[in-house]
């Protein structure tokens, strides 16, 4: 019996994995009709399910992962608005959807504004003159193991764990050649790492993201996690280095230079960040605002150096890319990286934000968050988080849990941070930047590979959530 409560529970949190605080106003606005025993409550978990399975298989059926969920958020909305306009309740859900949308909206533009920033340093390649250092330093393979994952863990609090663990996999790939070992091994390291920086900054992933403009947590309470953070990352890193080989890759000599603003647009990224953060401490408003004004930065100096293009043709020589072929200087336009962000990524959360949004209005994720943090208690409760985003991606995860609003101390809310942030780390499909580098270092990182070393991850996983329990016990109620 108890067995199946378990099961029970974790299909409940899977099926409801996935939105964000913006249901925290449904919670708080007038109770509307549980419908978690109705057919529309069935039809809107089997509608959810299925677009889930259309994400996760985007690998082999090429299917772009905002498109199921946008299509299943319209259909168990539409169930929604018909059940409750047949019960004289339209209003209800009317605003639930409001709410739903101001706080996606609040997000999206958040990160618009911060994947414009990273696809502007990448056109002045920013990283690829990283890249280029790197790959011409000379250094040891057990070298760049630590390198490139150190980098990893300091990059991805500022940048996306995504884009930071595609730089660095491009620095192994382009020294390791065909020692599979070494790439295999640092490609973990920096998927572990990456996933651990982004644990202990409110801008690191969008799961700290989320908790920080809700208030949860303030802001230099998520610095207390880097401790247990770095723990998850160094311990597994000390443990393989020693499986690493302990030679030298041959140099490349090639250059890549920076062009023309690059390091004045990583000060006006630095700006914005501060901005927002002091539009959110000081001035108590969303951080976005503080983001869109630093966006409002970037489009003032891409006037100026757009008006001043001339001056790339002159003063630089061409430098050479890292695949050989001549940089040529053109002029800088704002909207080609606002055109580049990650469209698909921001419109697939919309879908997920609506869909839960959805199934937690018909009360689904009331009964899951009785289940999990009344049954089980919050630390056990936590910790199975950040074992289910190693199979479910953490961003629909903690969406879940802001959803349900536990009642929580701030000890316990970092603690789901930490296991929702390093969790995804346990297998190579459990975040972004792991499934990610399966591509791009297809054949030499792969899902068994990375299976092979989960027990080391796991230690590493355990250890932090001691460190944490241990270091920051002032902020548990007891």
């Amino acid at each position: 019996m108890q067995i199946m409560k378990v099961v029970k529970t974790a299909l409940l949190f899977v099926f409801a994995a996935a939105l964000p605080q913006a249901l925290f106003a449904a919670e708080h606005s007038t109770p509307g009709l549980d419908l978690t025993s109705h057919w529309v409550g069935y039809t809107a978990i089997a509608l959810f399910a299925l677009a889930y399975a259309f994400v996760m298989a985007e690998e082999f059926t090429h299917l772009r992962k905002s498109k199921p969920v946008i299509i299943a958020a319209g259909l168990i909305w539409g169930l929604i608005g018909w059940i409750y306009m047949q019960h004289g309740m339209s209003h209800l859900a009317e605003t639930t959807i409001r709410h739903n949308l101001e706080e996606y909206a609040e997000l999206m533009l958040f990160l618009l504004v911060a994947m414009t920033y990273i696809n502007t340093l990448q056109e002045r390649r920013v990283f690829d003159a990283l890249r280029a250092w790197l790959v011409s330093s000379g250094f040891g393979f057990r070298s760049l193991f630590w390198i490139t994952g150190t980098l990893a863990f300091f990059i991805s609090p500022i940048a996306d764990n995504l884009t930071t663990a595609l730089l660095m996999c491009a620095v192994v790939l382009a020294v390791g050649g065909d020692n599979k070992r070494f790439v295999t091994l640092s490609c973990i390291n920096i998927v572990v790492a990456a996933n651990a920086g982004g644990a202990f900054s409110p801008f690191g992933d969008i799961t700290t993201l989320m908790i920080w403009q809700k208030g949860i947590v303030e802001f230099g309470t998520f610095f207390s996690l880097f401790i247990p953070a770095a723990v998850n990352f160094l311990l597994p890193a000390a443990i393989m280095h020693f499986a690493i080989p302990n030679e030298h890759p041959q140099a490349d000599a090639r250059q890549v230079f920076m062009q023309r603003g690059a390091r004045r647009i990583i000060a006006l990224f630095l700006l914005t960040i501060i901005t927002a953060v002091s539009f959110h401490l000081f001035l108590h408003l969303p951080p976005v605002f503080g983001m869109l004004t630093g966006l409002g930065y970037l489009q003032i100096f891409g006037y100026f150096l757009k008006t001043t293009a001339s001056r790339d043709l002159s003063g630089r020589p061409d430098d050479v890319l890292h695949d050989g072929q001549m940089g040529t200087p053109r002029a800088f336009d704002v909207f080609t990286p606002v055109a580049r962000a990650e469209w698909d990524t921001l419109l697939f959360f919309y879908g997920v934000v609506m869909c839960v949004g959805g199934l937690g209005f018909l009360g689904y994720l009331s009964l899951a968050s009785e289940l999990m943090y009344s049954g089980w208690g919050a630390t056990n409760a936590n910790i199975a988080i950040g074992l289910l985003s190693a199979i479910v991606d953490n961003i629909p995860v903690m969406f879940a849990v802001l959803t349900m609003n536990p009642d929580m101390d701030t000890g316990q809310w970092l603690l789901v941070t930490l296991t929702a942030g390093v969790g995804g780390s346990l297998l190579s499909i459990g975040s972004a930047a792991g499934v990610a580098l399966m591509g791009q270092a297809r054949g030499k990182y792969t899902f068994f590979g990375h299976l092979k070393w989960a027990p080391v991850i796991a230690l590493g996983y355990a250890a932090s959530i001691a460190t944490h329990m241990f270091i920051n016990a002032h902020y548990f109620s007891g």
